[in-house]
């Protein structure tokens, strides 16, 4: 009797369980766990899988289907990777094939397209209709066609009817195609021809060639270039001999030279190393505090404040990990810090160095995938915004999370909704490796979490090079508004404070959290204001492109001349947005070059570079920007940095509003005054008395971490209860007004006084959904496991209702 193999493999699918399929003997003992398929699931789609377990248990409830084809002769997703997915799958509460294709470079994932074949036996065209003769016609010049080359053919999407037919008459058959996505990079490179040996041939070859300069030329250059012993890249010799593409062209025609092609990284690195700075003793007493400390924890917190050179403590730690052959993961909240880091750290560790984030493309992001597998040089620092949490390390032994504190690291759309900091703990720990957490402006749960000796705590507390801190001036603009000293968005006090600065030939840093022009456009008349069609928010108005947006859904329209409701040619904005500053400071100080950095103007995959570049090479004297700049930037020449608007980062509706309130305005004021001289800072606001302000102007973080505490204790609110955020939306809101009631109730049934809502968001309809939240409060004591079970359970039963089965369902564990 013949022994029947299966494996259970993970889908690319937002569906809970693994599936099996069927293979064969020799595939059994060719599979190992982590290995990619392709299997068909569903009618005709073909999925990339993954291998989880290879068995002889055949599935009870149905038939398993065999296998399409092993794409891997080894496994591209380690034991450990697995293991990370299985625990973010389980303790963000989403599937485990969502996690893998978050994890996946999309190249990786194999996509399957249907295409049309000609059955050849087929010749009697009076039996087709015109668009069935449309299709048989093109199978004529064509051996094969797509479903998507069918529809441009018909001139129309829905196709299937016409193509079941054409089946049916059998004119047609159809197969899935596999697309490898991946394409790896060649480099075009140039070697003589074999017969041109030895000299002899040589001095003919050139005689021959001494009335065609050009080609002379570029035959003697080659031989200049391979005095250095390398491969001679075509563009090399086409730049050094002054010479087209046609000309190697013709050489090569003439069997003088040959062409082949070399497999390349679309990354690599030019340049020296440097061994790393010496610290200063503050910088040595905290590499020395976080070593010792890692004797008694894993997790260390550097609370260093701004430019208090915390990349030097990390380089030299890093240094310390690649001497005894460990890889190092270094993440980073923005991509725009990206920029300056590598820089930073390419003098040290040069191409040991890989970065990986979305602004790379796909294809490079794949190379980085395989290089970090299979432990390459070029990839034992892998530098990278959240998602490189998700690399097949396999020798890792430090990871840094710079900037700790910043809401970037939790993904919030789509699932899986992880925080890397968080998830980055849990890897550590899954490789035994040491984990640093660093932050002049540290979140509550981090700090909090050293208080209870959860994790080791070491301060640097001095600037580097005895810099003092900057100092904050605070500016009342109620009072500036009386005494009527506003010009435009700007206090007499800061516009002064600016002009010595560009006097002094300094540059300075303006930070306003809202991009655009005009946040609102209110017809005067009739109070009327433009509205997204598809959200429940008022478009912001971009005076660049003299239009209307919708933040949310990227909506745009023209900005109108008069008011769609009354009539009237009396629209005005109102509130400002960087646009407006940017165009402002234009017009008071015409004579400097204002740049401005914000999601609008670092969209691509450089625009964070070539912004940053021009501000660091002093080609840019004001930079204005959103929160992008309060990341951990260094900037040597900024003395000034100037708050606009302070109140604006207050008043939200968010029980974390004033610790990202003060983590925000000390970042950004931490942006001054990082190399010799004293910076300054002046903060506008309404409200100089507020306990926030107050606390960032004597940068007392104790003081706000104290209070923040109490209220949080208060109120039950992080870290000493746990969140988790459900979300209904559906374009019916009398659905999702039900369906939240009825989930309210079962929710309340179990939790009691711990279930908070149902609430409408600030804005409770985006893309023509409408939004309804519940909260879930977690008591210290209470199993977090045991509630996430109580609420699976809930959530099961409310999908099973017939009406409910439509509204999407979203969880959102730790969600702050």
């Amino acid at each position: 009797m013949s022994t029947f193999y299966f494996i259970d493999v993970v889908l690319p699918i937002p569906i809970q369980k693994a599936f099996t399929y069927a293979i064969t003997q020799e595939e059994a003992s060719f599979l190992k766990k982590g290995m990619r398929v392709a299997v068909s699931f569903g009618s005709n789609s073909i999925y990339t899988a993954i291998v989880l377990e290879i068995h002889q248990n055949a599935p009870t409830l149905y038939e398993a289907k065999e296998i399409h084809q092993i794409l891997d002769e080894s496994p591209i997703v380690s034991e450990i990777q697995l293991k990370h997915w299985e625990w973010i799958s389980s303790y963000y509460m989403c599937s485990l094939g969502e996690v893998f294709r978050a994890a996946l470079p999309s190249a990786l994932l194999l996509e399957s397209e249907t295409v049309v074949y000609k059955n050849q036996v087929f010749d009697d065209e009076s039996l087709l209709n015109n668009e069935e003769f449309l299709i048989f016609e093109a199978l004529q010049h064509q051996s094969q066609i797509t479903i998507q080359q069918v529809s441009d053919i018909l001139g129309k999407k829905k196709v299937m009817p016409v193509i079941n037919q054409l089946i049916k008459k059998s004119v047609i058959y159809l197969r899935e195609e596999i697309y490898e996505q991946y394409k790896p990079k060649l480099e075009k490179y140039v070697r003589l021809h074999s017969k041109y040996s030895d000299d002899q041939s040589l001095e003919k070859l050139l005689s021959e060639l001494s009335n065609a300069k050009q080609q002379h030329a570029a035959v003697l250059t080659f031989f200049q270039l391979t005095s250095k012993n390398k491969a001679i890249k075509a563009k090399d010799l086409e730049k050094k001999a002054g010479v087209s593409g046609a000309i190697l062209k013709a050489l090569v025609e003439k069997s003088v030279f040959e062409l082949y092609h070399l497999q390349v990284d679309r990354i690599s690195f030019q340049g020296n190393v440097n061994s790393v700075r010496n610290l200063n003793e503050f910088q040595a007493k905290a590499l020395f505090d976080i070593n010792e400390s890692f004797r008694e924890n894993e997790i260390v917190l550097l609370h260093g404040i701004t430019s208090s050179g915390k990349t030097e403590v990390y380089s030299k730690l890093i240094d310390e990990q690649l001497k005894i052959g460990k890889q190092v993961l270094f993440l980073l909240p923005e991509i725009a810090l990206t920029t300056q880091i590598i820089a930073r750290l390419q003098q040290y560790f040069g191409h040991q160095i890989s970065v990986f984030h979305s602004k790379y493309s796909i294809n490079e992001r794949v190379e980085v995938w395989h290089n970090v597998l299979e432990n390459q040089s070029k990839a034992q620092i892998i530098l990278g915004a959240r998602s490189a949490i998700f690399l097949p390390f396999s020798n890792l032994g430090l990871i840094v999370v710079d900037e700790e504190h910043e809401t970037s690291y939790k993904q919030v759309d789509p699932s899986p909704r992880y925080n890397a900091r968080d998830a980055a703990i849990v890897l550590a720990k899954m490789h035994q490796a040491k984990i640093v957490l660093g932050s002049a402006t540290p979140s509550l749960e981090s700090y909090y979490n050293s208080h209870q000796q959860k994790y080791g705590f070491v301060t640097l507390n001095k600037r580097f090079g005895e810099v003092k801190t900057p100092k904050i001036e605070l500016i009342d603009l109620k009072e500036k508004q009386r005494k009527k000293q506003l010009k435009g968005h700007f206090s007499d006090t800061l516009l002064q404070y600016i002009q010595n600065a560009l006097d002094q030939k300094e540059q300075v840093i303006l930070f306003q959290n809202r991009r655009g022009f005009s946040p609102i456009v209110e017809c005067v008349s009739c109070g009327f204001s433009p509205q997204c069609p598809n959200c429940d928010v008022s478009l912001t108005y971009h005076k660049f492109k003299h239009e209307l947006r919708c933040h949310y859904c990227s909506y745009q329209r023209a900005m109108p001349n008069s008011c769609g409701a009354c009539g009237n040619n009396t629209l005005e904005t109102k509130g400002f947005g960087t646009e407006q500053i940017e165009i402002e400071l234009k017009t008071l100080f015409p004579d400097f070059v204002i740049g401005r950095m914000d999601l609008d103007t670092t969209r691509g995959k450089f625009g964070y570079q070539k912004i940053i570049g021009a501000f660091e090479a002093r080609e840019i004297d004001i930079l204005v920007g959103t929160q992008m700049l309060s990341k951990g930037l260094d900037f040597d020449n900024v003395t000034l940095v100037g708050i606009l608007n302070a109140d604006a980062l207050l008043n939200f509706p968010d029980f974390r509003a004033y610790e990202r309130a003060f983590q925000m305005m000390v970042q950004v004021s931490g942006r001054s005054g990082r190399a010799q001289k004293q910076g300054n800072v002046v903060i506008q606001t309404y409200d100089p008395a507020h306990s926030i302000i107050q606390q960032v102007a004597n940068t007392n973080y104790e003081k706000m971490f104290e209070e923040q505490l109490q209220e949080r204790l208060k109120f039950n609110y992080p870290p000493y209860f746990r969140l988790i955020k459900i979300t209904l939306k559906h374009k019916d809101y009398a659905k999702v007004d039900l369906g939240i009631n009825w989930l309210f109730r079962a929710l309340q049934g179990v939790f009691g006084a711990y279930v908070l809502g149902p609430t409408a968001p600030s804005v409770s309809r985006i893309r023509n959904q409408h939004i309804k939240n519940l909260v879930i409060k977690i008591p210290p004591k209470q199993s977090l496991s045991g509630t996430k079970k109580q609420l699976q359970k809930i959530r099961n039963t409310f999908e099973a209702v017939k009406e409910f089965r439509s509204i999407r369902f979203v969880i959102d564990v730790d969600a702050y």
